[in-house]
């Protein structure tokens, strides 16, 4: 009798387990809740780099653009990964060659700056930097000899050139259905997604801020 008392409690932990299992399932996926869930993560990964961020950018005099590398920083990985800014290619080295975030951030603030300091030669807006981190300083030629001002036209334009000198190259690996096709050179979205998510980091930061004051 005792054996079957403690198969009968064994069976209630279990079943408890399971029920307690599909609770917190639905409660996490409830209104969102997974995205939420991956937000704050996202948010924790990229706030702790604030800091990194800021100081290389301070060596440029550079500082205020610290929520826009960020930015970039979510758009490129998530803050995730050895080589969150994804500057191993930007440094001549292959993707994801950088096996250090601090040396990921390094790199990516100085291509940045490169990007910066060339667009202000060539007199083009900020979001020709943006796009030009993601296509190289070709971009910033470009859109000097075409008004000066980026536009999603422009870097399908520039895109379009750089898939004709390398068809072979950039192809969107054969995937037709990929939303750059057929401009596979860079992503012609990249300023504008970039400008989103670095309003998303400044709320963010802003939150972070004011709680830490309210700590204090």
């Amino acid at each position: 009798m005792k054996k079957k008392g403690c198969l009968g409690c064994l069976g209630f932990l279990l079943s408890f387990g399971i029920i307690f299992l599909i609770a917190l399932v639905f409660l996490v996926t409830r209104d969102g809740g997974t995205d939420k869930l991956m937000s704050k993560l996202v948010e924790k990964r990229l706030t702790e780099y604030q800091p990194l961020v800021e100081s290389e950018l301070e060596k440029y005099g550079l500082k205020d653009y610290t929520p826009l590398l960020l930015g970039i920083m979510y758009q490129e990985s998530n803050g995730r990964g050895n080589d969150p800014m994804q500057s191993s290619e930007s440094n001549g080295l292959s993707r994801n060659e950088i096996e250090e975030p601090e040396q990921s951030i390094e790199q990516g603030v100085a291509h940045f700056y490169d990007m910066y300091s060339y667009a202000q030669k060539k007199g083009v807006d900020l979001d020709t930097v943006i796009q030009s981190y993601n296509m190289g300083p070709g971009y910033i030629d470009y859109v000097a000899s075409n008004g000066q001002k980026h536009t999603e036209e422009l870097a399908k334009e520039f895109s379009k050139i750089q898939v004709e000198k390398n068809p072979d190259v950039y192809k969107c690996g054969g995937d037709t259905n990929n939303f750059r096709y057929p401009y596979c050179y860079g992503d012609y979205t990249y300023s504008e997604k970039v400008n989103e998510r670095t309003l998303t980091v400044k709320e963010w930061i802003g939150n972070s801020a004011t709680a830490d004051a309210n700590q204090s």
